[in-house]
């Protein structure tokens, strides 16, 4: 049995995570906490590991708390800079024995989108990605298209490609997206979305896109389950849920 502690409970993500863990067999529910609540109560309730679904300025320093804490991190907060996550990684060379995995997308299937796109994407001239988000949400581009992106430009930069053709030179508004590592990332926010991403290459003659589409919170739940199950035997800092699967 694994103790569990839910940061962000009572927003939409926090609550599906407190639901999944107290249909789980194997974990307990020990702790729901709430922006201003104190991490201590996680460690007082015994939680070994804590899952934060809250918002860009608070997780960096729910997760350095709970590493003093000695609690594991499951972390779906979007919004992570390099930065952020190389003070997380310092950090964690203090407490060799915990785990902290980072998430950009918990869906079983943006996962698996993320590793093929990668694999596929040195045998296209062009790629580009479009991430399409629900319009709460609060940063752009999403953290899973800015991973896929990471994925797609080291895979290309590995097998000596370059970045995609593009003879755009008056774009005052930004109407081609941000780039990404190099790959053009286009976000749009729209009401009824939840969470969904194309990854779409292209040579001449022919077109390959890949994507994948979270309708409902749900899809989200079976990869958190995973990630608390898995964390605590990774130790230090993960960056990305496909770490802990056999891909």
């Amino acid at each position: 049995m694994i103790n569990v502690a839910v940061l962000g409970a009572s927003g939409r993500m926090g609550g599906n995570v407190v639901r999944a863990v107290e249909a789980a067999d194997d974990l307990a529910l020990v702790a729901a906490l709430d922006m201003g609540d104190d991490i201590a109560v996680a460690a007082h309730a015994g939680a070994q590991v804590a899952v934060d679904f809250t918002v860009p300025s608070a997780s960096e320093a729910n997760v350095h708390a709970l590493i003093d804490a000695g609690i594991h991190a499951v972390v779906g907060t979007s919004g992570w800079t390099p930065d952020a996550i190389l003070r997380v990684e310092d950090h964690l060379k203090e407490r060799p024995e915990l785990g902290v995995l980072i998430a950009p997308n918990f869906a079983l299937g943006a996962v698996l989108a993320m590793r093929l796109s990668a694999a596929a994407s040195k045998y296209f001239e062009s790629v580009e990605i479009i991430e399409l988000h629900h319009p709460d949400k609060v940063d752009a581009p999403s953290g899973t298209a800015a991973h896929t992106a990471a994925g797609i430009a080291a895979a290309r930069q590995a097998a000596g490609i370059g970045q995609s053709p593009d003879a755009t030179t008056h774009d005052p508004d930004h109407a081609r997206g941000a780039l990404v590592d190099g790959v053009r990332v286009h976000a749009v926010r729209l009401r009824g979305l939840v969470a969904h991403e194309e990854i779409l290459m292209g040579n001449p003659g022919e077109q390959f896109t890949i994507r994948h589409d979270s309708f409902d919170r749900a899809s989200f739940m079976p990869g958190v389950l995973l990630g608390i199950r898995q964390v605590g035997l990774h130790s230090g800092l993960t960056v990305g849920l496909e770490h802990f699967m056999d891909l």
